[in-house]
This record gives structure tokens, sequence and C-alpha cells, in this order.
């Protein structure tokens, strides 16, 4: 009977690991989808540009008006929906991303594309958002930054997979071709979430006590943490295309096969930046930070040699994604007691860090500062030194308060 009753465990163990691992995928298909509406601009900047009559930063706003959209979105769209099950929730998110897009692969002109990138970026915060927490719920308390982490998985292969095959569709058959491919993704997301995702509680019963624990100045520094840390990847890499073919050289058609490298290495980044968190929180994220700001300086002097180039396109990946699971990480335990609306506020902190990365990038190049296109490589750099002086704040606050 005893043995019976530990196999009858052992394959109940078995079957919930299985679900929770079928949830996460689930997630993860979500995210790549929403991945890939985010970054996929980056690659048609120039086609985009051109067929809309508009000049390389004012397409280079797109990226900003999704972010803030992002960020302004977020937080109201998380209080508004605070008594919704976070699976219903979900899926209303997942069914106003779709109608996003398609409004983008229908857009007559700037003006209205710009109204459908801001319309399916009211998704992105409350979905990784709400994932996040419930990523974190599926597994064990000490691999909660691992389950996080493969939910980012999904950003990070809409980097991989995503952005070179809608840049290299949208070269071939214009850049509506990739909003109606994204569509479609995000319907068989939806789908996924349907069956695979288990049904769980609403966010919160009590939203003043979350909206209180918003005014800890923890959490503030938390928020600047990841605006300035991760806003120094966007300053370079809104322009990526552009640095490629106008600075290093290459080809426009060298486009997207240099972003699978790039998606390469963030994938990496994403899966050892979530283990190192788990292991040393603070330390992890201080020495990443640090190591971003060091090889998008070094990028000032080798975007003029196109393999020093592709070594360092690589390496930016890693670095810049080895920061996400641990600063979304700090956020969930800095307020604990308010896990989804800190959790989605920190994804519009990271997107509020695009928005001010594309807007100073765009600054630097329309200016010819130090001749615009090559200095954004190194102005990147001083945000992210920025971040990293956050950072060492916010180490200072937990040790003080834990």
């Amino acid at each position: 009977m005893i043995t019976e009753n530990r196999a009858f465990h052992s394959e109940q163990v078995q079957a919930d690991r299985k679900g929770s691992n079928l949830a996460l995928y689930a997630l993860t298909l979500g995210a790549f989808a929403i991945g890939m509406t985010e970054f996929i601009i980056m690659g048609l900047l120039s086609e985009v540009a051109t067929s809309l009559n508009v000049s390389i930063p004012m397409a280079g706003f797109l990226i900003t008006g999704y972010a803030l959209g992002v960020a302004i979105g977020a937080p109201f769209i998380t209080i508004a929906t605070h008594r919704m099950p976070r699976k219903a929730l979900l899926l209303f998110l997942m069914i106003l991303f779709i109608a996003g897009n398609a409004l983008a692969a229908l857009a007559p002109n700037y003006t209205v594309l710009m109204l459908a990138r801001i319309l399916a970026a009211l998704t992105h915060g409350s979905f990784f958002g709400v994932g996040s927490v419930i990523a974190a719920e599926l597994v064990p308390q000490e691999k909660r930054a691992g389950a996080i982490a493969i939910m980012f998985t999904g950003l990070t292969l809409a980097n991989i997979l995503g952005v070179p095959l809608g840049t290299f569709l949208g070269q071939a058959y214009g850049w509506r071709s990739t909003f109606w491919a994204i569509t479609i993704i995000g319907i068989v997301a939806l789908v996924g979430i349907v069956l695979l995702v288990p049904k769980v509680a609403s966010a919160t019963s009590n939203l003043r006590k979350e909206l209180g624990v918003l005014k800890r100045p923890a959490v503030h520094v938390a928020l600047l943490m990841t605006v300035f840390g991760f806003g120094g990847v966007f300053t370079a890499f809104t322009y990526i295309s552009p640095i490629l073919t106008d600075v290093t050289g290459f080809s426009p058609s060298s486009v997207s096969y240099i972003l699978v490298l790039f998606g390469v290495g963030i994938t990496i980044g994403n899966i050892y930046g979530g283990k190192l968190a788990d292991r040393r929180l603070f330390p992890s994220l201080i020495g990443t930070l640090v190591a971003l700001a060091i090889i998008l300086a070094i990028f000032s002097f080798t975007d003029q040699n196109k393999i020093l180039t592709l070594i360092t396109v690589f390496i930016l990946g890693v670095a810049a994604f080895g920061t996400v699971p641990g600063l979304q990480l700090h956020m969930l335990n800095t307020a604990k007691e308010a896990p989804t609306l800190a959790s989605t506020l920190n994804i519009a902190a990271f997107n509020l860090g695009n928005a001010l990365g594309a807007y100073i990038g765009g600054i630097v190049i329309d200016s010819g500062f130090a001749e615009g296109l090559p200095a954004v490589p190194w102005v990147a750099s001083l945000v992210t030194v920025i971040g990293i002086l956050f950072t060492i704040w916010g180490g200072k606050q937990q040790k003080r308060y834990s």
C-alpha cells in the first residue's frame, strides 16, 4: 500500500510539473507575439519610413509611442481590471493585442499606425505583469526567477525568430505583411492560453492596500533601476538597422541575420540572468549592468568593423537581457503585498526606458552631435551608467530594510 501511494504521489507530481510547464509555454507564446510587435519596427525602420514618407527618427518614434502606451496604459488597465480572474484578464489582453496588430496592418498613414501601435501597447504591461506573477506561482519559491525567465524567453525567441523572419517578410512583401503574421500568431497564443493556463484567483482583493505599497521609496528606486538600466539598451538598439547599414556598411538584407545573432545572445543572457539572480540578486545585477555599459561604449569603436560588430552585437544581447529577470524579481521582492500591480509597473518601466532610449537616440541623430549615428552607442552607455547608480542605491535600501 505504501509503495502504491508513493507511486501515485510520484505520478501526481510529474503530472503537476507537466501542467506547469505547459502553462509556462502558453505564457511564453503570448510573450513571443507581444515581443515581436514591440521589436519589429527596428528591423523595418527604413521600409516603414519610406512607405509612409517620414524620416528615420520619425519612424523610430513608433517605438517611442508603443513604449509610452505601455508605460501609461499598464497601470490604468491593471487598476481597472484588478478584480478580474487572471486568466480572463490574459484573454482580454490578447484579444485587444490582436485587434491592435490587425489595425496596424491596415493603417493607411503614419497617424493610424501610431494609434494601432499604442492600442497593442496597452496590453503589454498587464500581460507581462500578470504573466510574471502566474509564472512565479507555478513553481517552488527557489525557482521563481527561473520561471519568470522562461516566460520572458518568449521575448528572446521573438528576437531570434520573430524579428528576423518578420524583417525578411516585410522586406520581401511589404511591412504590412509582417503585422498580419503577428496577428495570426496572436490568435494562436490566445488559443494556447485558453487551453493550457489554469484558472487562478483575481489579481487582488484590496486595491487600496496595493496602491499603498507603491508609496514606498524602495519601489520608486526599483522603477528607476529598470528605466535607466534597460533604457541604455534601446538608446542604441532602436537604431541598430541604420547603424549596421550606414555606419558599419552591411547590406539591408544582412540585418535580419544579424538580428538572429543578437537574439541568440539575449536568449543566453535571459536564461543565465535568471539563474544568477536566484543565487545572488544584486551582485549579479550590478555586474551585468557594468558589462552592458562597457559593451555599449565599445560598440562606438567596433561598429566601424564588420567582424567586431558581429561579436559586439552578440555580447550586447547577452548583457542586455541578463538584467531582465533580476530587475523583475527585485520588484516582486520589494512590493510583495502588491505583486500584480508592482510587476506590471515594472514592465511599464522597461518600456518607459525603451521610449526614453529611442527618444535620446533620435535627438542625437537629428542634432548631428558627433556625426549622429556613430555617437548613439556611447550615449547609450551613459544612460546605463545612471541605471548602475540607481541599482547600487537599491541594494543599499534592501540591506537596510531586510
